[in-house]
Protein backbone atom coordinates (compact mmCIF):
# COMPACT_ATOMS: atom_id res chain seq x y z
CA UNK A 1 0.00 0.00 0.00
CA UNK A 2 1.29 3.46 -0.97
CA UNK A 3 2.74 5.29 2.10
CA UNK A 4 3.84 8.68 2.13
CA UNK A 5 6.62 10.64 4.01
CA UNK A 6 7.32 14.09 5.42
CA UNK A 7 10.63 15.46 5.53
CA UNK A 8 11.56 18.75 7.39
CA UNK A 9 14.90 20.06 6.81
CA UNK A 10 16.73 22.75 9.31
CA UNK A 11 19.68 24.31 6.74
CA UNK A 12 22.83 24.13 8.53
CA UNK A 13 25.21 24.14 5.18
CA UNK A 14 23.04 25.20 1.83
CA UNK A 15 25.70 24.61 -0.28
CA UNK A 16 25.87 20.62 1.10
CA UNK A 17 22.29 20.58 0.62
CA UNK A 18 22.73 21.97 -2.65
CA UNK A 19 24.71 18.69 -3.32
CA UNK A 20 22.16 16.12 -1.89
CA UNK A 21 19.34 17.73 -3.75
CA UNK A 22 21.22 16.63 -7.46
CA UNK A 23 21.12 13.62 -5.90
CA UNK A 24 18.03 12.78 -3.90
CA UNK A 25 15.46 12.39 -7.04
CA UNK A 26 18.08 8.99 -7.97
CA UNK A 27 18.40 7.72 -4.34
CA UNK A 28 14.55 7.99 -4.26
CA UNK A 29 13.68 6.40 -7.50
CA UNK A 30 16.04 3.63 -6.42
CA UNK A 31 13.70 2.44 -4.01
CA UNK A 32 9.81 3.38 -6.34
CA UNK A 33 10.31 6.50 -4.01
CA UNK A 34 9.60 10.29 -5.37
CA UNK A 35 8.84 13.37 -4.34
CA UNK A 36 5.69 14.55 -4.60
CA UNK A 37 5.83 17.94 -3.37
CA UNK A 38 8.59 20.54 -1.62
CA UNK A 39 9.12 24.13 -0.20
CA UNK A 40 11.74 25.80 0.39
CA UNK A 41 9.63 28.50 2.89
CA UNK A 42 7.03 26.19 4.43
CA UNK A 43 3.96 27.88 5.88
CA UNK A 44 4.64 26.49 9.47
CA UNK A 45 1.28 26.43 11.61
CA UNK A 46 3.01 24.92 14.56
CA UNK A 47 6.22 23.94 15.60
CA UNK A 48 7.31 22.09 19.09
CA UNK A 49 10.94 22.60 18.15
CA UNK A 50 13.08 25.24 15.70
CA UNK A 51 10.49 25.32 12.51
CA UNK A 52 11.67 23.88 9.22
CA UNK A 53 13.47 25.48 6.67
CA UNK A 54 12.38 23.18 3.85
CA UNK A 55 10.11 20.46 3.74
CA UNK A 56 9.00 17.67 1.23
CA UNK A 57 6.22 15.41 0.66
CA UNK A 58 7.81 11.76 -0.96
CA UNK A 59 5.72 8.45 -2.01
CA UNK A 60 6.72 5.34 -2.05
CA UNK A 61 5.14 2.37 -2.50
CA UNK A 62 4.84 0.82 0.96
CA UNK A 63 6.53 1.62 4.34
CA UNK A 64 9.20 -1.08 3.68
CA UNK A 65 10.02 0.55 0.36
CA UNK A 66 10.68 3.95 2.44
CA UNK A 67 12.69 1.91 5.38
CA UNK A 68 14.90 0.61 2.44
CA UNK A 69 15.45 3.71 1.26
CA UNK A 70 16.65 5.19 4.27
CA UNK A 71 19.11 1.78 5.16
CA UNK A 72 20.59 1.38 2.16
CA UNK A 73 24.30 1.47 2.57
CA UNK A 74 24.66 2.39 -1.43
CA UNK A 75 22.91 5.37 -0.53
CA UNK A 76 24.86 6.07 3.19
CA UNK A 77 27.13 8.91 1.88
CA UNK A 78 23.79 10.63 0.14
CA UNK A 79 21.94 10.39 3.63
CA UNK A 80 25.23 11.79 4.91
CA UNK A 81 25.00 14.71 2.56
CA UNK A 82 21.65 15.87 3.59
CA UNK A 83 22.89 15.09 7.18
CA UNK A 84 25.94 17.39 6.93
CA UNK A 85 23.67 20.01 5.04
CA UNK A 86 20.95 20.53 7.45
CA UNK A 87 18.82 18.72 10.92
CA UNK A 88 16.05 16.06 9.18
CA UNK A 89 13.08 14.44 10.64
CA UNK A 90 11.82 12.19 8.20
CA UNK A 91 8.64 10.61 9.01
CA UNK A 92 6.15 8.10 7.32
CA UNK A 93 2.79 8.31 6.93
CA UNK A 94 0.10 5.54 6.74
CA UNK A 95 -1.57 4.62 3.05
Amino acid sequence: MPVQAIAMITVTDKDVLGAYREKAAEALAKHGGQLVAADPAPLVLEAANDAPDITALLSFPTADAAKAWREDPELADIHALRNKGGKSTIVVLPG
